[in-house]
């Protein structure tokens, strides 16, 4: 029996790290938008997701699709970053920066990844290279 594209490991994980990507351009955006704004606080994905995901690949395990789709990231503000200026705002533009051309790439990989899986799919269904 053919496993759908949908229900697969790799599909659903690569769902989620781009739901992740997605919130991390958001984040970005807000922190590149107040960066000039007194007290605003650098925000991010927070690091639970990515702990949490890899603890339960850790160890040779291999979760269910359940499992993955039971994991949501949330932006939170960036506990591990201080005031980088005296009126207490967090964000480093060329930081930002250079996290927005990371996150893109990161973004254009997963995309090719998910892009990928659909195109098989379409193939087996047409019979012919899309």
């Amino acid at each position: 029996m053919i496993q759908p594209v949908a229900n697969s490991l790799n599909y659903q994980l690569a769902r989620k790290l781009l739901d992740a990507s997605v919130l991390r351009q958001e984040a970005i955006a807000t922190n590149i938008a107040n960066a000039e704004t007194p007290g605003f606080r650098r925000l991010d994905v927070s690091s639970d997701f990515a702990s949490t995901l890899r603890a339960r690949f850790s160890g040779g395990n291999r979760p269910n699709v359940s499992e993955i789709d039971s994991l949501t990231p949330k932006l939170v503000e960036d506990p591990s970053v201080r005031a980088v200026r005296p009126d207490g705002n967090s964000v480093e533009i060329e930081s930002e920066l250079l996290e927005m051309n990371r996150n893109h790439v990161d973004h254009e990989f997963l995309t090719d990844l998910v892009s990928r899986d659909i195109k098989q799919l379409k193939m087996a269904i047409t019979g012919r290279v899309v």
